[in-house]
């Protein structure tokens, strides 16, 4: 009989050790939260050139996502659990976007409307709270969305430091990931969840673990200034001001010092003269940032054109205020809505795809397409769906003192306040779409806890 220093007693030890590490590796693999996580990585398989402008094509990401809901709902029925009491916060939304359906002058045409809106914030979401159970299932959507986030990034500063991105002011600097010139947003918005994220570990967290959490954040951080995206600059500041108001408002005043000295130095480089070589300069990057500033008084025509897109939403909101014109109702209503100024589309361009001219096909702005489409009734339970889940999640993320409880409370509060910036300027569309739609079921899981 081997003793306890023996070399036989420590063979036994260490081969113990690994039969529960394989068991552990095939529990994690047993867990339904695999399937969301599944559908955030899924997001970075590029879409095939010739379907870029096809908006009903499926992708990888969407089948994920169906089979989420379906093992969700099957071990439900199994187990016989139910969801958490404040998942009631989704009826309004299934209510008020059948409604506008129902009462559409094109009831087969708002139907593909209709199950997107559903897929993105009821069933999906719904899925992720049912699937969602303990801090595994956290590190895998969390760590899914880390993943997805440093992939995208990582090619799109490959491509604004090479040249290989999407046209900006005549020169392929623009860095947009896997999406390609046609889904802009994309790699920006993915970054930008990734980013938050992170910064929530960073803050939470003590040692090596705060310390690899914020490197991640700041690896993040390049290739969201490439994106050149001034919505997400102004999403992800909002949502970093949050999160750090809610930790303390020490580091709160600190960090925003830091910021506004960064900013400042950024805008003030073209006339330092410290234009660089290699991807978007100083100039570009300082012209982007004050051009915030001017987008009031003085727009691009970007810019221009989405005050004239938000517009005739609300022109077509005024012809059916209460139940709206349908879900998918927009484009089939905007030339008869549209002021003159208004442009018949948007260029894009980048080395894989070419030139292409988008046609503009939804406000741009989330509010106002769900206002406009789903009317009072829809507006009025969407912004209730948001709101509510908002305040929850930065009561219960002010009330923790775990640090990975903390880390959870105050990764939902930020990407719900970037959520609420971004859906300002842009509204859902494209693969990052279930990114966004497994966030909101996380953020929806941890209020509901």
């Amino acid at each position: 009989m081997a003793g306890v220093g023996s070399p036989g007693a420590v063979a036994d030890v260490k081969g113990a050790e690994a039969v529960t590490d394989v068991e552990g590796a095939r529990a994690v693999w047993r867990r339904p939260s695999v399937l969301a996580a599944a559908t955030v990585l899924l997001v970075c398989v590029p879409r095939e050139r010739d379907d870029l402008t096809t908006a009903s094509d499926v992708t990888p990401a969407d089948v994920a996502s169906v089979a989420l809901v379906v093992t969700a709902a099957a071990a439900l029925l199994a187990s016989g659990r139910t969801l958490p009491g404040r998942a009631w916060i989704t009826a309004p939304l299934v209510v008020g976007v059948t409604a506008a359906t129902v009462a559409s002058q094109d009831i087969v045409a708002s139907l593909p409307g209709l199950a997107r809106y559903l897929q993105v914030f009821v069933l999906v979401p719904l899925a992720v709270v049912a699937v969602l159970r303990d801090r595994v299932d956290l590190w895998l959507v969390g760590g899914a969305v880390c993943g997805t986030a440093l992939i995208q990034g990582a090619v799109g500063s490959w491509q604004a430091l090479t040249g290989n991105g999407a046209s900006y002011a005549g020169e392929s600097i623009r860095a947009v990931g896997t999406f390609g010139a046609t889904g802009v947003m994309g790699m920006a918005t993915v970054v930008g969840h990734g980013l938050i994220v992170a910064l929530a570990l960073g803050l939470a967290l003590r040692g090596r673990r705060r310390a690899a959490a914020l490197a991640g954040a700041a690896l993040l951080a390049p290739p969201l200034v490439f994106s050149l995206s001034r919505g997400a600059w102004l999403a992800v500041g909002c949502a970093a001001a949050v999160m750090l108001v809610t930790y303390g408002l020490r580091t709160a005043a600190r960090t925003g010092l830091f910021a506004a000295a960064a900013c400042v130095l950024l805008v003030g480089a073209p006339a330092l003269g410290l234009a660089g070589d290699g991807g978007p300069g100083p100039d570009t990057l300082g012209h982007r940032l004050t051009s915030i500033g001017s987008s009031v008084t003085e727009p691009d025509r970007s810019v221009s054109d989405r005050y004239g897109l938000w517009e005739t939403a609300a022109g077509i909101w005024r012809d059916d205020p209460v139940t709206g014109a349908g879900p998918r109702s927009f484009p089939a209503l905007r030339d008869s809505r549209a002021p003159l100024h208004l442009s018949s589309g948007s260029d894009t361009a980048d080395p894989a795809s070419g030139f292409q001219r988008q046609p503009l096909l939804s406000p741009h702005n989330m509010y106002l397409l769900v206002l406009s489409e789903q009317g009072l009734v829809g507006a009025t339970a969407f912004c209730l769906f948001l709101g509510c889940v908002t305040v929850w999640c930065v009561r219960r993320a002010r009330r923790t003192r775990s640090p990975w409880d903390r880390a959870a409370g105050l990764a939902a509060s930020g990407f719900l306040a970037w959520q609420l910036v971004d859906f300002l300027y842009s509204d859902i569309g494209g693969p990052p779409t279930l990114v966004t739609s497994v966030m909101l079921g996380t953020a929806l899981w941890w209020a509901a806890s």
